[in-house]
């Protein structure tokens, strides 16, 4: 574990302590394993422990450091609870990737109240949560020290081209990447760089049926491409955004899509 050669490019995250929401499957579980690779030591939170726990068995046997933490986003006492864990396994987090996230599509018609509520309470109060409670750690002394604090919040294409269907899940996504350069102005000071990443289409345990509809296939054909992105494209930007290389980089939005949305 150490520098790695990753799409081309070298990242060494060793020393680092990243703490990944949403661990336990799609994108999150692929964030652990490379940023574990690239020398990090990785704490997976989500609320599926048994899913944290496997993950971190594997990591492990390939030689990286790692710790599962059960964690509801939605909830303070839980966030508090995994930052708590963390600190007395690695010591204070340095790098946050705020990835949890939920979506419960159909029209906003027929909605229930319910829903638009859930989906509010992880996809934008869940930001706010973990990217606060980290922050105030990794600042409760002062300033981090060399700007090396690092959060990177995850958001989505369809924060600006929102597809039909998806006006919870959207309009949450398009907050989160506010909310992203909000902390980046307020914490400019501090030593914390945020930063947001917004995926194209992925195929992942989240939207894996959606493709298999014609609903999902005519959304397909409509890609300049015709083709989802591999889970690795974003491989390297999350790995520059948690790096030291990023120190000049702070309230960015940097949407990965394959040209899905031209």
């Amino acid at each position: 574990m150490g520098e790695r050669l990753i799409q081309g490019y070298k990242f060494d995250l060793s020393g680092r302590t990243v703490l990944i929401t949403g661990a336990s499957s799609g994108i999150g579980k692929r964030f652990a394993r490379i940023v574990s690779e690239c020398g990090a030591n990785v704490v997976l939170a989500a609320r599926r422990v048994s899913l944290l726990e496997s993950l971190q068995k594997d990591i492990e046997n390939e030689g990286g450091h790692a710790l599962a933490v059960a964690m509801d986003v939605t909830d303070e006492a839980s966030t508090k609870a995994a930052y708590d864990a963390a600190e007395a396994k690695f010591g204070v987090v340095d790098s946050i990737v705020s990835n949890a996230g939920i979506s419960i599509p159909g029209s906003a018609l027929r909605m229930d109240v319910d829903d638009f509520d859930k989906t509010v309470s992880v996809n934008l109060r869940g930001v706010f949560l973990t990217v606060r409670e980290g922050v105030r750690r990794m600042t409760a002394s002062g300033p981090v020290e060399n700007g090396r604090g690092r959060v990177v919040i995850v958001s989505s294409v369809t924060a600006e081209h929102a597809p039909i269907g998806a006006a919870a899940y959207s309009s949450t996504k398009a907050a989160s990447m506010q909310i992203g350069r909000a902390f980046a102005k307020d914490w400019a000071r501090k030593g914390v760089n945020v930063n947001v990443i917004a995926p194209g289409y992925i195929s992942t345990e989240m939207t894996d049926d959606l493709w298999k509809t014609e609903t999902g296939q005519n959304i397909l054909n409509a890609f300049p491409r015709r083709r989802l992105m591999d889970i690795s494209a974003l491989d390297a930007m999350l790995l520059y955004l948690c790096s030291d290389a990023s120190a000049p980089v702070t309230g960015s939005v940097f949407t990965i899509d394959d040209g899905q949305t031209l």
